[in-house]
């Protein structure tokens, strides 16, 4: 891999090549990830997959989750799905500048309940992303994986995390029952975010059951209720005050659409000063205050998303491509860019393709950036 400067405006069918910062992507880990790291014991025990026909089941340290999965998805990964070069290769072709890359299998870490077990599971996860992605190339940023049984060590870790580079940490939007975000169990762990400036990266549809309902219209219903969760997440924050705590601690809900956001703010609004005499603790902003200078979000194809920043002051908007997920925009992603930001205001699209991402994330000059021998 060698350093080349970026066109930054190349014709694609005529129309000039948008470039964007992907808010929302993914790595794909080796199946050895666990096994070539751990001993035995432990390995056996770490997170892992097995596909049938129709269901794919996940096997996290004794428990088992079962999933409806199509073989036609593996049909359908991007090229560079498990192959860092060429999937620099497409960033380059989608207009992808940088993305932040959540886990996929590591997704499965959040179920562990063993502290004993959670620590070098977390631990192995981030020495491979170190070693094979961020000390690769410098456009693919990964959040931290936490233990997150006992706080303590997630607090631990992710100081290990800024350390060594890491400018976010992952955080499922479900918890289990007696361990929700707004708990001051919690308040060491944004203590620590705040203190090492790193990004609260939540991601949807983690933490807790992707199919709650199966009646007519199940696939749109349940699609819709993996986004529910990263609401409670906001509110809890906000509402408990982790973040007024901490003015400069960021969060972010990725794959969750915006449009909700400033909604939500007004509606806390609505609570703090309509029931202001249960509301306990007191802040120091206004709800929506809070969720507009703290709060952040990305999506892929909402229009929506787009359409009310400037209507509700709320620019804390990213774009984001979901690679190499199903949902994301692989292979059309230029059509994409154009159908969400043609005809929209300049000042707006920059900060949604560009410039929130980067009020989060340092990012090397386009010159600098690394792209595929």
């Amino acid at each position: 891999m060698t350093q080349v400067e970026l066109q930054s405006d190349t014709a694609t069918q005529d129309r000039p090549k948008i470039w964007a910062h992907s808010g929302d992507s993914h790595l794909m880990e080796p199946e050895d990830i666990w096994t070539s790291r751990l001993p035995k014991d432990l390995a056996d025990r770490a997170p892992r997959t097995e596909r049938g026909e129709k269901y794919e089941i996940a096997y996290v340290d004794g428990k088992q989750v079962t999933r409806q999965l199509n073989d036609f998805m593996d049909a359908m990964r991007p090229p560079g799905f498990k192959d860092l070069k060429i999937r620099l290769r497409d960033m380059d072709q989608e207009g992808v500048r940088c993305q932040l890359a959540f886990p996929s299998s590591g997704f499965w870490t959040v179920e562990i309940e063993d502290p004993e077990l959670a620590r070098p599971v977390a631990r192995a996860w981030n020495e491979w992303a170190i070693e094979d992605f961020m000390g690769q190339q410098n456009r693919i940023l990964a959040p931290a994986v936490l233990p997150l049984p006992e706080p303590a060590d997630a607090v631990k870790e992710l100081e290990w995390a800024a350390e060594r580079g890491f400018q976010a940490v992952f955080l499922p939007t479900g918890t289990p029952e007696g361990r929700d975000w707004g708990l001051e169990m919690w308040n060491p762990l944004w203590d620590a975010a705040a203190a090492h400036d790193m990004v609260l990266a939540f991601h949807i549809g983690t933490g807790t059951a992707t199919v709650v309902y199966r009646g007519p219209g199940g696939a749109v219903v349940n699609y819709m209720e993996t986004t529910y969760p990263g609401m409670r997440v906001v509110s809890q924050l906000v509402a408990s005050g982790a973040l007024d705590r901490h003015p400069d601690l960021k969060m972010l809900v990725a794959e969750g659409g915006a449009g909700w956001v400033p909604a939500i703010g007004d509606r806390m609004d609505e609570a703090y000063r309509q029931h202001g005499m249960f509301v306990r603790p007191r802040l120091d902003r206004l709800p929506s205050e809070i969720v507009r200078s703290q709060v952040y979000t990305s999506f892929q194809h909402d229009i929506s998303a787009v359409q009310v920043i400037e209507d509700t002051n709320y620019y804390n908007v990213m774009w984001g491509d979901d690679y190499p997920h199903l949902e994301g925009t692989y292979g059309h992603t230029q059509d994409t860019l154009h159908q969400v930001f043609d005809g929209v205001d300049a000042r707006i699209k920059d900060r949604v393709l560009r410039g929130t991402f980067e009020e989060l994330f340092t990012v090397p000059a386009t010159e600098d950036l690394t792209v595929a021998c």
